[in-house]
């Protein structure tokens, strides 16, 4: 689905990236799971400062692919706190890619992380800034 350009005002990317050639599938697009570890780097930069401290993803859910990353798109990822509970935080992840010369923009995939905060051990510990 193409869609209109993001109010940049109101909505900051947590990660824009070029996804190089090393990056391609068997089929010659982006594999998916570059896209899922740059959604985790993006979550989980936005858990981090709700937890005031190192979180770690528990669960990923509700992950749909819209259409495929190609070589040369800009990818720009957008993270929204949804949930959080004593320990955990649930993020929201939109990702969206600017194609071609006109940079056309399109939804590419969209997917929810739910990440807990951590201690010094790697425990559970609660949320600092929520």
């Amino acid at each position: 689905m193409t869609v209109k350009p993001l109010d940049e005002e109101r909505r900051r990317a947590a990660i824009r990236t070029i996804p190089q050639p090393s990056d391609l599938n068997v089929n010659g697009n982006i594999f998916g799971g570059w896209v899922l570890s740059q959604m985790d780097l993006a979550g989980a930069d936005a858990a981090s400062r709700l937890a005031g401290g190192p979180v770690a993803t528990v669960a990923i859910e509700g992950m749909k692919f819209h259409r495929p990353i190609e070589l040369g798109d800009v990818i720009s990822i957008y993270a929204d706190i949804e949930r959080t509970g004593r320990t955990s935080v649930t993020v929201k992840l939109d990702v969206y890619a600017e194609r071609g010369v006109e940079r056309t923009l399109h939804q590419v995939t969209e997917g929810r992380y739910i990440f807990v905060a951590i201690d010094g051990e790697g425990r559970p510990t609660p949320l600092r800034n929520a």
